[in-house]
């Protein structure tokens, strides 16, 4: 659905170069970029702030040119085919809008349909479904104007999705919004990609976003690629590792080791441990753990997604 092959693209600014003159400077905010993207994928595509990711998404939805390289979505080149393109993509933007400002929800949707020259009964059966899994219904006649950010970006999606798009593009579609909402939104979409109709690219700075939906993650970094695999092998790369918290009934005997697992921290008089799974699986630290102490109740702590980016960050 999305192919980019050594994709560029580069900007010229003028710099301070002295007391009274400036002199132009070539950024290049995409450098490289190779990526092929299947049919019903759900990908993360994260980066930091100036790391490239919004400028890819504009290129992909024929906004901006690309200097050099190649890029296809659906078949189509986004800028040269702009409009067959905007037939067969959604697109949300978290700071931006697509419905009118002073119309109430429902007459937005309708306005859509016409532009979009979506058959009346296909718009009705996609209008039904969002309404069912984003509950729009007590805010259908409101104007836009009038409603909540977690309410609007709901009619966000919807107004994305009226016209039936084989590929999304999400740009921080949760920035913002309190839990509700934000539960509400992952939630429709991931029923909307457990069908496997919608190719879904996805950026965003909410790391918890990133785990609940995709299940592939690419990480650019000053315009490169730095990852592109699973959440897993991210992990694995970094050295993350889980860990298991215990309360116990009695403290640890003195020199007590646990195959396979370090002990690294001691809370409530000795009476909380945990400990990090170096080899040993979950299995096999239980096993031990509880063979040598009474365990009154425990849990594993998988890795924190956030704290292996920010290493990745820190490294490059």
């Amino acid at each position: 659905m999305i192919r980019m092959r050594e994709l560029h693209k580069s900007f010229t600014v003028r710099v301070k170069a002295g007391r009274f003159r400036r002199e132009k400077r070539t950024v290049a905010a995409v450098d490289g970029v190779s990526l092929t993207i299947g049919r019903g994928e759900m990908v993360g595509y994260i980066g930091p702030n100036g790391a490239g990711k919004s400028t890819t998404l504009k290129m992909l939805t024929g906004v901006l040119t690309p200097s050099s390289g190649e890029v296809s979505v659906c078949g189509l080149t986004p800028v040269p085919q702009r409009t067959r393109l905007a037939l067969r993509i959604g697109v949300v933007f978290g700071q931006r809008s697509q419905l009118w400002w002073d119309l109430p929800l429902r007459e937005s949707f309708a306005l859509l349909r016409h532009i979009y020259r979506v058959p009346a009964g296909d718009h009705a059966a996609r209008l039904r479904r969002c309404r069912e899994l984003l509950d729009l219904d007590e805010f259908l006649d409101t104007p836009v104007r009038q409603l909540s950010l977690g309410q609007r970006m709901r009619g966000e999606l919807t107004a994305a999705l009226l016209h039936g798009p084989e590929v999304l593009f999400l740009d921080e579609p949760t920035i913002g919004l309190d839990v509700v909402s934000k539960q509400a939104v992952r939630s429709f979409l991931a029923e909307l990609g457990a069908t496997g109709d919608v190719t879904l690219v996805l950026t965003t700075h909410d790391l918890a976003d990133i785990e609940r939906l995709c299940e592939r993650l690419v990480v650019i970094d000053h315009g490169r690629v730095v990852h592109d695999g699973s959440i897993e092998a991210l992990h694995t790369r970094y050295g993350s590792r889980r860990s298991l918290v215990a309360d116990l009934e009695k403290p640890l005997p003195d020199g007590f080791e646990l195959p396979g697992a370090s002990l690294t921290a001691v809370t409530a008089n000795g009476h909380r441990v945990t400990f990090t799974l170096d080899s040993a699986t979950a299995g096999a630290a239980v096993a031990g753990l509880v063979a040598a102490v009474p365990v009154r109740d425990l849990s594993l702590v998988e890795p924190d997604i956030e704290d292996v980016v920010a290493r990745l960050y820190a490294e490059r």
